[in-house]
């Protein structure tokens, strides 16, 4: 029988979020596909934190199960890359299960395709307890800058895909297109982390950039916002794309990371 699976490989989830998450797990059993649970789900009593092994043999777990198609993480916050070390990538690159998640899961899921390869899903699979959005995998796009947007999507959230800087975890990025988002940070943060990103040599190297939400400065009606931030930085010839369908609210939807993209303006 075809199994899902949830895990939390970031941040363990609170013992309050038990209610919600059973109802996300209700919604998924209705889909007919049998659920797997990770065992590293909720924080525990005595406040001790599942060790970044364990998160990840959890993970394996289900990575290594032949039944398992999708494996949905449905935590966030600091600790993904913890798990990094201790995944056994060859496994991952043969499974054919596809990762979901985003935020802090932007490490696991860069980490995935730098290393194997494989696509994976930047979504939050906990939205769909507040609908699911039409053409979950169509989110509209403005382009800002440029005439078009074409190459294989890289990145997520700005400040966990900055963690693999160093690292052999983060991808090459010629010929990219950089997405990234947020929810936290406003002016100060974000110039601290493009130009990190400037001083890798990643502007030098990608074809464009998208724009998803940056819900902190969005909501305080940051100025400059971001897209004249980041043309700051960039210069008038970045092909640069805008989504507001993309990030952490709860009606965002879906992007493959690892796969090829072109965006046109209609």
């Amino acid at each position: 029988m075809k199994s899902i699976a949830i895990v939390a490989c970031s941040n363990p989830l609170s013992l309050s979020s038990k209610e919600s998450n059973e109802k996300l797990f209700e919604l998924l059993r209705n889909d007919g596909r049998n659920l797997l649970i990770s065992k590293c789900i909720y924080e525990q009593e005595d406040e001790l934190l599942s060790s970044g092994k364990e998160r990840a043999d959890e993970l394996m777990k289900f990575f290594s199960n032949p039944d398992v198609t999708d494996i949905y993480d449905i935590s966030g916050g600091d600790m993904a890359n913890e798990i990094l070390d201790y995944l056994d990538f060859e496994i991952i690159r043969k499974s054919q299960a596809v990762f979901w998640g985003y935020s802090d899961l932007t490490t696991v899921i860069n980490a995935i395709y730098s290393q194997t390869g494989k696509s994976s899903v930047l979504y939050q699979i906990k939205n769909i307890l507040h609908g699911e959005p039409d053409s979950l995998f169509k989110p509209k796009f403005e382009i800002i800058q440029g005439q078009g947007i074409e190459g294989t999507v890289v990145g997520g959230n700005i400040r966990c895909f900055l963690k693999l800087a160093g690292t052999k975890y983060i991808p090459e990025m010629n010929g990219k297109i950089l997405l990234i988002e947020s929810l936290g940070g406003k002016i100060p943060q974000m110039i601290t982390y493009l130009s990190q990103l400037r001083s890798m040599g990643v502007f030098e190297k990608i074809n464009g950039i998208i724009l998803g939400t940056f819900t902190e400065m969005e909501k305080e009606n940051c100025s400059p916002d971001m897209t004249e931030l980041v043309q700051k930085f960039v210069g008038p010839n970045m092909p640069i794309a805008k989504t507001c369908e993309i990030g952490h609210s709860r009606d965002s939807k879906a992007i493959w990371i690892g796969k090829e993209i072109e965006i046109r303006n209609e």
